[in-house]
């Protein structure tokens, strides 16, 4: 039996190693595909990519730690497994809580140290003078900016370290077993909760506006993704009005013809006019041949012509996205409500609520689906990564402002490296705020004892272990509120909620901000979907015009089958006939009549 419960908990862990595999691989084409290729760094790359994929091990491992406690109690009979020592528990919630403290210390070490300190470096170089921008010159301005944020560290932990805990709200509720294991009373762990705390509590400032934002605009982004104008259409559109704009061109040359003096400054004006707008019209239609393939391979031209027949099944993804997004949202209010009204200690514990007292669907779900190993936990990864994906989305619509100012940008293959870097810090932030949100509201009974039960039946003599085998009907679900001495025995709750509830019992203040900042989450999430609802997407060519002259000024435009059919073309001397819309800008800045003559 041993063996068995040891061969559960390695494919937990071994699963959990997979899912990381995937994560770095992830995280590269996430970095490569959102920054800009002309201000790529190597430094600000590794960073990111170590960052990301340090998050998302950090957010994958809550279904972690909920598969694994759950794996020590067999939910029907409501008793320990054999192999579940008491020994073996405690191993793996000792190893549990030795990857969660490494994962989140070397999260912080990342964005409070090795990220502004990769900030700073990309800072510090000079593309001007090289010269100045030496390596110890780069390093040693970096490292005096990052050793404000080092003496912030410090200083964080200082405060939790002295700063005594909240001694208010030992009511009767304090009596409960669960209750009096949360109290910390080690001084380097009340300092952990303190510093954790208290970046929870920012994370869920960011998480409120740009989750609660993504949220909403995830599901909706695939619903309304179909473009307003195909490629074909805008090459069409793009060629009429480039011919009316040679078209104007020459009646304006053959009006001016003849005049010793050239042009009047009026016809000058609009000759100038007409031929920036050539210029663009020629860049909008070599995007459009580009978007319809010309110029790239046939396996390029298949997977553009099968990516637009599957886009009605990237309408039905959405539409399914759209009602887990509901759910969740619905899910979530109904707990906020029942933690206000029912909770066993209000705001003195931060809204820790005993047990679920009306009819919550994703909690629902997440119990019904365990029935079917391992449904419940891939759900529970789906979902986390659900939340992950929505705060990415909600960045990336809403840019980096500082009140109503954007300050960066997030677009891909256009995010600055500097932004790439507060993204990675911001996400980190929201990655607590994420686990709260999932623990305490989305689903809060299965997230904090997943899918256990206890056996109430009084065992026949003192000592002995109650036995449900033929009484199913005194099997029940643990809670946090349960008084049942029974309960103490199997009831073991997840390591990241023990920890979140030590946070908000410890620290009230933390615990009431991040409960009622779910409310604000809430409203945002509602707000922006509605709004969405209601707008259509407008396709933004002006945008568009800006993209293809930046891309263009970088060689960026130019594919790859154009590289090598120009190499051909100078290694025989001889140029393809001219193609209508293949003008070349630089001949018509030159002479509006040079590319017709």
């Amino acid at each position: 039996m041993a063996s068995a419960g040891l061969l559960q908990t390695s494919l937990i862990w071994v699963a959990y190693g997979v899912a990381v595999a995937l994560v770095l691989l992830i995280a590269i084409i996430t970095t490569f595909t959102w920054q800009q290729p002309r201000e790529r760094s190597k430094t600000v790359t590794f960073v990111a990519i170590i960052s990301l994929t340090s998050l998302l091990a950090t957010v994958l491992l809550l279904p972690v730690d909920i598969a694994l406690v759950s794996s020590t109690t067999s939910a029907t009979l409501g008793s320990k497994k054999d192999w579940a020592s008491p020994e073996r528990v405690d191993g793996i919630l000792v190893t549990l809580k030795i990857v969660y403290y490494t994962l989140y210390s070397f999260d912080a070490l990342l964005c409070l140290i090795v990220i502004p300190f990769a900030y700073f470096w990309y800072e510090e170089y000079d593309e001007v003078d090289e010269e100045e921008s030496s390596f110890g010159s780069r390093f040693w301005g970096a490292t005096k900016y990052t050793l404000v944020f080092v003496a912030l560290v410090i200083i964080l932990f200082l405060v939790g370290f002295f700063v005594p805990a909240s001694a208010s709200g030992h009511g009767k509720h304090m009596d409960l077993d669960y209750f009096k294991r949360l109290i910390a009373e080690n001084k380097g762990e009340k300092a952990l909760t303190f510093a954790l705390g208290l970046l929870m509590t920012l994370g869920t400032l960011l998480y409120t506006l740009y989750t609660g934002a993504g949220l909403a605009l995830l599901p909706i982004s695939f619903i309304k993704s179909a473009p307003s104008i195909s490629a074909p259409e805008l090459s069409a559109t793009t060629a009429s009005a480039l011919e009316r704009n040679r078209e104007s061109q020459r009646q304006l040359e053959m009006r001016n013809a003849g005049r010793p003096d050239g042009m009047p400054q009026k016809d000058r004006r609009e000759m100038d006019a007409l031929l920036r707008e050539e210029r663009t019209l020629v860049r909008r239609e070599r995007l459009a041949a580009e978007a319809r393939g010309e110029g790239h391979s046939a396996i390029f031209r298949a997977w553009t012509k099968t990516q637009a027949v599957f886009r009605p099944l990237k309408l039905l993804g959405g539409l399914l996205l759209l009602l887990v997004a509901v759910l969740v949202w619905v899910s979530m209010l109904i707990t906020g409500i029942d933690k206000a009204a029912n909770s066993v200690c209000k705001q003195h514990c931060g809204y820790i609520l005993g047990h679920i007292n009306v009819f919550q669907p994703v909690n629902w779900i997440f119990i019904q689906s365990a029935k079917a190993f391992p449904v419940d936990y891939v759900l529970m990864l789906l979902l986390v990564l659900f939340f992950f994906s929505s705060s990415i989305t909600g960045i990336a619509t809403v840019g980096i402002r500082f009140l109503w100012v954007r300050i960066f940008q997030i677009k891909k293959g256009r995010t600055a490296p500097q932004a790439l870097l507060i993204a990675t810090v911001m996400l980190a932030l929201m990655i607590l705020a994420i686990n709260y949100a999932v623990a305490m509201l989305a689903a809060p009974q299965y997230a904090i004892y997943g899918t256990q039960t206890f056996c109430s039946n009084p065992p026949p003599d003192p000592g002995a272990r109650p036995d449900c085998t033929n009484h199913l009907d005194f099997v029940r679900p643990c809670s946090e509120a349960s008084s049942d001495p029974l309960a103490k025995d199997v009831c073991t709750p997840t390591v990241m909620s023990t920890f979140l509830n030590r946070v908000t019992l410890n620290w009230p203040v933390f615990g009431a901000i991040d409960f009622w900042a779910q409310f604000a989450f809430l409203g945002v999430f509602l707000i922006v979907f509605v709004t969405s609802l209601f707008r259509t997407p407008q396709l933004n060519l002006s945008e568009l015009d800006e993209e293809a002259e930046a891309d263009e000024e970088e060689g960026l435009l130019a594919s790859t089958g154009r590289r090598f059919g120009a190499t051909w073309q100078d290694i025989t001397g001889r140029a393809k006939r001219a193609t209508a819309g293949a003008t070349s800008d630089y001949g018509t800045a030159g002479n509006g009549s040079s590319s017709r003559a």
